[in-house]
C-alpha cells in the first residue's frame, strides 16, 4: 500500500520534539509495521527523521515567509497548489491520510478526485484556537477550507469527543466522524527499565512530563507540591521538558523555597522519556479547568505504559481513560488541595502505587497502541469507494 501523510501545518516540525510531532513520528511508524510505502508532504521539519524513519519519501512544501499575519495566510492558501502539484507527479497512491491544518484543502480534494480514501485526522478545533492564540485574518477563508476538506474526505478521526464535537457544527462532516485517540508504543516503555535520575533513598519524587505552557496546570502542581513537601520533607519534584512558562516557575518555586526539592530536565528527546518516568513514583497531569477541553493528551498514555501511578484532573477524555481508584486517580479541575491530599495519600501507600500502575499500563497495552490505531485507520480506509488501489 502506497500512503501519502501530508501534515501542512508550520507549527508541527514533523521531526521535531513537540507532541503533535511525535504523533506524527508514530502513526508514521505503525503504519510502515503494516507494510505501508509512505511519502510524507510537510510544511516543516526540524531535523532529519530518525533512523527507523529514514526509508519514509519526504517530500517540502513551500515554507511560509515571515511578516504580518494576513500574508502568511493568503501564501498557505497558495501552496495548495504546490501540494496538488506534488501529489500529482508522486503518485499513484493507495491513501491519502491529513492532518488537519488552517489552510490545506488539495490533499483530501485529490484523494476524493482519485477515488482513494482520504482520511483527515483532526487534533484540535483549529480554527477557534488561532483565532484565541495566534490569531486569525480571514476567518471566512479558514471556514470554507474548513468545509472544503470536511466535504472531500472520506473519514474525519478526530482525537477526543470534544474534538468530535466541534466537527458536528459542520454538515459536511455528517456521518464521517470517528473517534480515533493518541496511543502509545509499548516498545518504548519495556519494565523495569533504569531510571534516568536514581532517587534518593527515602525519597517520593512526583514528576509531569510536557511542555511548560500555562494550560498544563503547573501553577497548581507547583502549589499542591509545596503542600506536599511541608508534609514531606522528602518529597521531590522533577518537571520533564521546556518551555515559555519555565522562568516564571522557577522564579515562584524559589519564592515558595522549593529550590532544592524540583530539578527542571530542560528539553529532551522522545528517546529519553521512558527513563525520565522511570524516575517517577507518581505522574500527574493536573491540567485546570480549561472550557471545551478537547485534548488527547499523549502524556497520559505515556505514563500508563511505564506503569507510573497517574494523578490527573477530571476533565475531557482523561475521565474516559482514567477510571478513578482502579488504574489511576482522578482529582477535581483546578484543586491543587485536593490534588496535594491525593499525593500525600499515595506516598503513603507503595502497595497501591504499585496496583494503579501496573492496572494503567495494562490499560494501554489492550486498547491505547498505535498499532491499534494503524488497524482502526486501515479499516477505516475501506469505506472508500470501490476501485481504490487499482
Amino acid at each position: 500500500m502506497r500512503v501519502a501523510y501530508i501534515c501542512a501545518d508550520p507549527g508541527v516540525p514533523v521531526f521535531g520534539r513537540k507532541g503533535s510531532s511525535i504523533h506524527v513520528q508514530e502513526v508514521l511508524r505503525a503504519l510502515q509495521r503494516r507494510g505501508a510505502r509512505i511519502e510524507l508532504f510537510a510544511n516543516r521539519f526540524d531535523g532529519d527523521p530518525p533512523a527507523d524513519l529514514a526509508g519514509v519519501i519526504v517530500h517540502a512544501l513551500p515554507p511560509l515567509p515571515k511578516g504580518e499575519l494576513a500574508q502568511r495566510e493568503q501564501h498557505a492558501l497558495a501552496a495548495n497548489t504546490a501540494l496538488q502539484t506534488a501529489l500529482e507527479q508522486a503518485g499513484p497512491f493507495d491513501l491519502v491520510y491529513e492532518r488537519y491544518s488552517l489552510w490545506s484543502y488539495a490533499g483530501l480534494e485529490y484523494a476524493r478526485d482519485h477515488g482513494l480514501a482520504g482520511l483527515l485526522e483532526v487534533n484540535a478545533p483549529l480554527i477557534e484556537e488561532q483565532a484565541l492564540h495566534r490569531g486569525l485574518v480571514d476567518r471566512a477563508g479558514a471556514e470554507q477550507v474548513a468545509r472544503r476538506v470536511f466535504g472531500a474526505a472520506t473519514a474525519l478521526l478526530p482525537v477526543s469527543r470534544g474534538v468530535a464535537g466541534y466537527l458536528e457544527h459542520y454538515p459536511e462532516a455528517q456521518g464521517k466522524i470517528h473517534i480515533v485517540p493518541n496511543g502509545i508504543d509499548p516498545r518504548r516503555f519495556p519494565e523495569n527499565l533504569p531510571p534516568a535520575r536514581p532517587p534518593e533513598p527515602g525519597t517520593f519524587t512526583v514528576g509531569f512530563v510536557g511542555t511548560l505552557k500555562p494550560w498544563h496546570g503547573l501553577d497548581d502542581l507547583l502549589r499542591a507540591f509545596s503542600r506536599l513537601q511541608r508534609w514531606n520533607p522528602h518529597s521531590r519534584l522533577l518537571l520533564v521538558g521546556d518551555g515559555p512558562q519555565r522562568a516564571e516557575l522557577a522564579a515562584e518555586i524559589a519564592r515558595l523555597g522549593l529550590t532544592k526539592a524540583v530539578h527542571f530536565t530542560g528539553a529532551i528527546a522522545p528517546a529519553e522519556v521512558p527513563a525520565w518516568l522511570a524516575a517517577m513514583d507518581v505522574a500527574v497531569a493536573p491540567y485546570p479547568d480549561l472550557p471545551g477541553f478537547y485534548f488527547s493528551p499523549l502524556k497520559l498514555y505515556e505514563y500508563m505504559a511505564a506503569g507510573r501511578p497517574v494523578v490527573a484532573s477530571q476533565i475531557g477524555q482523561i475521565s474516559e481513560v482514567i477510571k478513578n481508584g482502579l488504574n489511576g486517580m482522578l482529582c477535581p479541575p483546578g484543586n491543587a488541595e485536593l490534588l496535594a491530599a491525593v499525593l500525600e495519600m499515595l506516598s503513603t501507600k507503595p502497595d497501591l502505587r504499585d496496583r494503579l500502575g501496573q492496572a494503567a499500563r495494562q490499560t494501554v497495552l489492550q486498547q491505547y497502541t498505535w498499532d491499534a490505531v494503524a488497524t482502526r485507520l486501515l479499516d477505516l480506509a475501506a469505506l472508500a469507494p470501490a476501485g481504490v488501489g487499482q
